[in-house]
């Protein structure tokens, strides 16, 4: 592992640019010796663009995302894999009752037959690619607090201090949300990281279509996002606070690439589908669409319309 030629932070191979200072790697473009960097062949989407790995058993290639057709295509620059798995928990049948409970939640605007007519359509058992990193930084911040406002109602404060974050996931899905995989990521254990994929045979794993110098962004906001949560939990004086502002500088990162397991599912409802996914080692985790029953939506605009009526009249005496 090399160093960059300004700041000193560690380069991992295939790096076009330095993670913490941004400086250009000089020669990156041909440093592609990395095992986790390969050249290969993918099926992409034509719709979300998220990428898998190809297979020759794959007879109708379909984005397990969201259902679009999907092509065949070789990279031309290398493209990351991942370094660790985790292996499934939860396997088909436990999917197919997640999605059951999740379907049968009662919810007002929801249909009420939902749970009786949704029909699944397709189960796609997957790994979705996550950075795993681990860093150290400065962090300057500044805030108003209740602390020391005397007669005021704020006061303001600032201060520095160095804290490091370990094993925070940021993901490099192109086919899941940032929500979803925000989600999920929460309820993953990486206690039982494996160095090759266990799972249904009929597992796909989706491609790292970004380079670590490419998820700089990514990473440094996930970073401020975790280091304004530790702030206002362990630093900010007082009880109460506002204004919250903290700035960043990285001392040192280092990543892991993480193939972590999930389910995505499609079901038909009056001929439209919609998509859920189920966590692949929790199935309490379910995260979805469902769809709404236009009658109740009409019935509660109705009676919106109804009250107001009733006291515009009540008003107007």
């Amino acid at each position: 592992m090399t160093a960059c030629t300004r700041c000193g932070g560690a380069l991992e191979a295939g790096d076009l640019r330095c993670p913490l200072c941004g400086l250009a790697v000089a020669g990156a473009r041909t440093s592609v010796a990395d095992t986790a960097l390969v050249r290969a062949k993918v099926v992409r989407c034509d719709t979300c663009g998220a990428s898998l790995e190809y297979s020759a058993e794959v007879k109708a290639p379909r984005c397990a995302f969201c259902a679009s057709v999907m092509h065949v295509e070789m990279t031309a620059d290398p493209l990351e894999q991942a370094e660790a798995f985790l292996p499934f928990s939860v396997d088909v049948a436990a999917a197919r009752e997640a999605l059951g409970h999740f379907l049968a939640q009662k919810r007002f605007f929801r249909p009420a037959d939902l749970a009786r007519l949704a029909a699944v359509q397709s189960l796609q058992p997957l790994w979705w690619p996550a950075w795993g990193f681990s860093a150290g930084a400065r962090v300057s911040w500044a805030a108003d607090s209740d602390a020391g406002s005397r007669r005021s109602d704020w006061a303001p404060h600032a201060g520095q201090v160095e804290l490091s974050f370990q094993d925070i996931l940021v993901s490099a899905s192109r086919g899941l949300s940032e929500m979803e995989c925000a989600r999920l990521a929460g309820a993953y254990s990486l206690a039982r990281l494996e160095d090759s994929p266990r799972g249904p045979e009929e597992a796909q794993v989706e491609r790292f279509d970004v380079t670590r110098s490419g998820a700089r962004r990514q990473i440094l906001a996930a970073v401020e996002a975790e280091a304004r949560e530790r702030i206002q939990r362990e630093h900010i004086p007082g009880h109460r606070f506002r204004n919250v502002h903290v700035a960043v500088v990285l001392s040192h990162l280092e990543t892991r690439r993480y193939a972590l397991p999930a389910y995505v599912l499609a079901y038909r409802y009056r001929h439209k589908v919609f998509r859920v996914v189920v966590h692949g080692q929790d199935p309490a985790v379910v995260l979805g669409e469902a769809p709404v029953s236009v009658l109740k939506v009409v019935l509660v605009v109705l009676g919106v319309l109804l009250a107001l009526a009733v006291l515009f009249l009540l008003l107007s005496r």
